[in-house]
């Protein structure tokens, strides 16, 4: 087996469905395998797969389990020499997985690869980031990546100044399309089964690049990725759970006093937007702008909960 795909849904049938089509149409000429991890949907996903691709392996999870966990069931289900971690959301583009495969195999030293992502309209999502640290926090939290693009001390780790149009490493590939080695995994491990949605994508590059494998970015091979195939179910919780994480990614690698700096700086940009948002709001109807000041409140209340 040369491929295996796995792919991660929760209550995104149609994406899913888009997405099993594209991979079956561009992944002619590999020997591959798709498993689907299925974190409980209740959207009838579970049915479509078994009643229109009966030769996908599809595992069904009673509850959902989160990310890491379920792709780590994949892992373990897995044959391909070249585990491909793609999301529900994502199409994937003619001859992406064919140069994907190409390449690693001509650079044994990389062991993660991703593509450039397109939006919908056509737009070059971002999909790498440098490692937080705290200064690039405190530069994204009070704005300045934007205020000062072009002076690179102000530059955050969202890697903004950067168009995505060259090939290089880079610290961390955002996880809705991951191309890996199985010898890296086997050297470097699992992913972190305490990080339930999002966080696991930094956690694990920056084990990869511990473990000195290569982490790469690669322009040449494209996938389409609607956004939101899952989360835009509870957009909120789905934000609420990626600050979460981003604290848990934290306390990992850094010591006490690092990790409640991060909390203030968290905090006071969380504060900020909702008095932003909240300023408008007074004279343009609440709705427009509810989704935005509830996600800063419900941010900030969990990072001072008891056990956060």
């Amino acid at each position: 087996m040369e491929i295996s795909v796995v792919i991660v849904s929760w209550n995104a049938k149609q994406y899913l469905d888009d997405c099993i089509g594209s991979i079956l149409t561009e992944a002619t000429g590999l020997r591959q395998e798709i498993i689907i991890v299925d974190n409980g949907s209740s959207d009838g996903s579970q049915e479509m797969v078994k009643s229109k691709y009966s030769n996908i392996h599809l595992i069904c999870n009673n509850i959902n389990l989160g990310f890491a966990r379920a792709n780590n069931i994949g892992i373990k289900e897995s044959k391909g020499n070249y585990i491909f971690f793609i999301n529900s959301d994502v199409k994937v583009l003619p001859g992406s997985l064919n140069y994907i495969f190409e390449y690693m195999n001509n650079h044994k030293e990389i062991g993660l690869l991703g593509p450039k992502v397109i939006g919908l309209k056509g737009e070059t999502q971002r999909s790498c980031m440098e490692y937080p640290t705290i200064w690039r926090v405190l530069c994204r939290a009070l704005a300045a990546d934007k205020i000062f693009p072009n002076m690179k001390i102000f530059r955050s780790y969202l890697m903004t100044w950067w168009n995505h149009d060259d090939l290089r490493e880079v610290d961390v590939v955002n996880g809705c399309f991951w191309a890996v080695r199985k010898e890296a995994i086997i050297n470097v491990g699992f992913l972190d089964e305490r990080f339930f949605m999002y966080g696991e994508d930094i956690d694990w590059c920056l084990r990869f690049k511990k473990a000195g494998w290569k982490v790469v970015f690669c322009p040449f091979c494209n996938i389409i990725h609607a956004g939101g195939g899952s989360s835009e179910n509870a957009p909120t919780r789905f934000y609420v759970e990626k600050e979460k994480a981003n604290m848990q990614l934290w306390r990992k690698y850094h010591n006490r006093y690092s990790t409640y700096l991060y909390k203030i700086i968290l905090t006071g940009h969380h504060t900020l937007r909702l008095v932003g948002n909240l300023t408008p709001s007074f004279f343009k109807k609440y709705d427009m702008l509810s989704y935005k000041i509830d996600r800063s409140k419900a941010t900030i209340n969990m990072l001072w909960q008891k056990n956060s």
